[in-house]
């Protein structure tokens, strides 16, 4: 086989991006374990300090390697292969992401469909509804927890389905940002991008205003039994995810602006905007199983 029908596949240098990172990541691990432990007996000692730098140098690490990765890029040492290594790579993290929703909506299912009708008394566990929590009623959300404790459901109207309505119009957003990006239109690009990341951004906020209404007046938090616990560890873990989509689209436009991706050559956006229909997808999961259902 002649030289030419090989494909030159980049070799980076040895980086101290990794290391950085690990460190970063264990600092923040420690500070934020150690914070937890502090403000469970009542007081913050220097835990936060730990965990400020971790952050820190967390941020330092992903500018950093970022730099490097855009300039790699923008000077041609890619190819070919290493960007459908990329694409797989993606493609991987976004499944593994999939993963992560799949688990918190099987703690949803567990809890709805399995320990609440046990706690009833189905499935000949009367004996459990006896001594457990004699009663107890079987139906769902539950608003009431054993010591007493009551809360509100929150309610599919209003800002739930605002917010719905939000990230469907900034997948179709992203959507068009890409078609325009595709069709090299510069212009259109950063107009449909910008719109999509201020739709993240009004998402957010919303969210804000969603859980200060929770905890103010409907008695809705962290403490309220099961109900509680799975509608803020699903709704809060994808408010998490929508602010990183956010940043990364926010990114991807301080990109273009400066000049950067070409119609052949933008995997950089085109990761960005696949992460953002998965979050919105999960959005929509979320929606009808947490909100309507």
């Amino acid at each position: 086989m002649l030289q030419k029908d090989y494909e030159k596949y980049y070799v980076p240098a040895q980086s101290r991006w990794p290391f950085v990172g690990a460190c970063a990541l264990f600092l923040m691990a420690v500070g934020a374990g150690n914070l937890v432990m502090e403000h469970s007996k009542g007081g913050i000692g220097n835990s936060k300090y730990l965990l400020a730098v971790g952050s820190a140098i967390l941020i330092v690490m992903l500018v950093g390697w970022f730099r490097n990765q855009i300039q790699e890029s923008m000077t041609g040492m890619h190819c070919a292969q290493l960007g459908r290594s990329y694409r797989q790579g993606m493609a991987w993290f976004i499944f593994s992401e999939v993963m992560f929703f799949v688990a918190f909506f099987g703690a949803l299912f567990y809890a709805r469909v399995i320990s609440v009708p046990w706690l009833g008394g189905a499935s000949n566990n009367q004996m459990t509804n006896e001594v457990l929590w004699p009663s107890f009623q079987a139906i769902w959300p539950l608003l009431e927890t054993p010591d007493g404790t009551k809360t509100e459901q929150m309610g599919w109207f209003g800002l739930p389905l605002i917010n719905t309505i939000i990230l469907l119009v900034s997948s179709v957003t992203c959507h068009m940002a890409h078609v325009a990006l595709e069709a090299n239109k510069r212009g259109t690009l950063k107009a449909w991008l910008g719109l999509t990341v201020l739709l993240g951004c009004t998402f957010l906020f919303l969210q804000v205003e969603e859980y200060i209404h929770a905890y103010t007046e409907m008695g809705l938090t962290l403490q309220s039994g099961v109900y509680g616990n799975t509608f803020f560890m699903l709704t809060g873990f994808h408010g998490f995810h929508v602010t990183i989509g956010t940043l990364i689209l926010f990114i991807m436009l301080l990109r273009i602006m400066k000049g950067h991706f070409s119609p052949e050559n933008h995997f950089a956006f085109q990761a960005g905007s696949w992460y953002w229909h998965f979050v919105d997808v999960v959005w929509v999961m979320l929606f009808f199983f947490v909100y309507i259902l």
